[in-house]
């Protein structure tokens, strides 16, 4: 019976009928632990989840999670969530209030259906725990009967079998408006463009972790000492408040130090819900991502512009590529090097780096165009000289994040130094100024960046596509003129150099 329940919870499937979204990309990369010659390692099988599907009535679900000690929960809670909320629970005419009771059932079903899969392994563990010998530590595992080691043996497959959990983030878009179900310390990230030129990034919610504040107000509320728990900043090893699955910590809390004084089951699965936010007349992007992808990018620089700067990498591949699986497997690559490259560094942050967990990307666009594949530059296609530059200094206190990209049928998205703004919702309209912000909101904080370059080194092209010569060029579009000038300046000390810096 064991072994069918646990074969039924592998291949059992509630979603194979349903239509992926096509609107969506994702990108993940597996752990790495670094050696001493740089050289990475994978320490452990990939243990995050996702879903992207398309329901009936205009309903859209994507899911981010974000698995530990094996991938068990994060596959269960995919497929699961995916059929309590895609299988006809969901109508167009559905009220705000009645989404998120929707959803936050959806999220109590899936923890209990869960530990019902787990019923016969922990039977089993209970019964075979009867059959154990006393720990003494004089006595090693070699040592016992074979029967004994069997029995050991089994209990430690079990107790792997029912340990692990996940935490989640879930975004909903049901009537054109999205709601966003958290669980834990993944992040989602929506990137609004206004009508100004600006691009809107704000994060909606915070993690559930040992620094947030609500977090540990209502830890404190159940008897938890909520100073120890900040102090320790990890329950049962992982950060999170909040969690699916983990049966340890849910049943057997009070054996765990820092909890052992709760009332209650203090580590819950219920999702914190932000929406309804309307989409309407909306243009740009939402992110959902693992809490391993953004950790490695703010061990790498800091958390102060990590959500600016990924959605600085995301706009920057938007414009580059023609895919929404490769611009999230572009980002996170991207992300991935900036973490070993400050690792091999050696330098002030480089001690943070040593490791990463596994990364996700989920990337779900709204009306945001792609680079259009099949136009050239020479075609009248948009066109992008320039990536993201990104600062590889290691102080903690990170500058700007700078990106400067020609788009002669659109316009020019550039993000960086801070500054002071409003925010003001709109839909961008064509023909307006080559110049775009990044602005960066949540619910504790607000922040914005810009940047004051105006892209003068870059030739527009007009509609009109460049010819090539008859040796097959076509004229350059970067003018390097004030370079030339500005070099020559500053080594016009009387010594001449070979033939002279520039173009002969």
């Amino acid at each position: 019976m064991a072994a069918q329940r646990r074969n039924l919870m592998q291949h059992q499937s509630w979603t194979d009928d349903l239509p992926l979204c096509q609107m969506c990309g994702v990108g993940t990369a597996p752990n790495c632990v670094y050696g001493p010659d740089g050289k990475g390692t994978q320490s452990h099988p990939n243990e995050d989840g996702h879903l992207r599907f398309r329901g009936e009535d205009g309903c859209f679900l994507y899911g981010v999670f974000n698995g530990y000690d094996g991938n068990r929960v994060a596959i269960f809670a995919s497929q699961r969530l995916t059929a309590e909320l895609l299988l006809g629970q969901l109508k167009s005419s559905h009220t705000d209030s009645d989404v998120r009771k929707i959803l936050t059932q959806a999220f109590d079903v899936v923890e209990k259906s869960y530990f019902e899969t787990i019923d016969d392994a922990l039977a089993e563990k209970a019964h075979l725990s009867n059959y154990v010998l006393p720990h003494n530590e004089n006595v090693s595992f070699h040592q016992l009967s074979p029967q004994n080691q069997k029995v050991q043996e089994r209990l430690k497959e079990l107790e792997q079998e029912v340990s692990g959990g996940a935490t989640a983030v879930v975004a909903l878009i049901l009537n054109n408006k999205l709601y966003i179900a958290n669980v834990g310390t993944n992040r989602a990230l929506l990137c609004k463009s206004t009508s100004d030129g600006q691009n809107q990034v704000l994060q909606i919610g915070r993690p559930h972790s040992t620094d947030n504040e609500d977090e540990l107000q209502r830890l404190a509320a159940l008897g938890v000492d909520s100073t120890r728990v900040r102090q320790a900043a990890q329950i049962a090893g992982q950060s999170s408040t909040r969690r699916l699955g983990d049966y340890p910590v849910k049943f057997n809390y009070n054996e765990i130090d820092v909890l052992s004084a709760a009332k209650t089951t203090p580590v819950i699965a219920e999702p914190e819900i932000h929406g309804s936010q309307s989409l309407d007349g909306v243009t740009g992007f939402l992110l959902l991502m693992s809490e391993g992808l953004m950790n490695a990018l703010e061990s790498a620089h800091g958390p102060e512009q990590a959500n600016q700067e990924i959605v600085a990498m995301v706009a920057a591949e938007l414009a580059q590529q023609s895919s929404l699986e490769a611009v999230a497997q572009s980002v996170v690559e991207r992300v991935k090097r900036i973490h070993h490259d400050v690792f091999a560094s050696g330098r002030q942050r480089a001690t943070l780096c040593s490791r990463h967990e596994d990364m996700t990307l989920l990337i779900r666009t709204l009306n945001y165009p792609l680079a259009d594949a099949a136009l050239t530059p020479t075609q009248g296609g948009r066109i992008y000289p320039v990536s993201v530059p990104y600062s590889n200094s290691q102080s903690t206190s990170k500058t700007s994040v700078t990106l400067s990209l020609v788009m002669p049928s659109q316009s020019t998205l550039t993000n960086g130094t801070n500054t002071a703004s409003t925010l003001e919702e709109g839909t961008p309209t064509p023909g307006q100024s080559p110049t775009a912000t990044l602005q960066s909101t949540n619910t504790q904080t607000q922040s914005s960046s810009s940047s004051s370059g105006d892209g003068s080194l870059f030739r527009q092209r007009g509609s009109q596509a460049a010819q090539p010569d008859e040796t097959g060029r076509v004229p350059p579009y970067v003018d390097f003129s004030q370079f030339y000038r500005l070099w020559g300046s500053d080594h016009s000390d009387g010594h001449s150099t070979q033939g002279g810096l520039g173009p002969q």
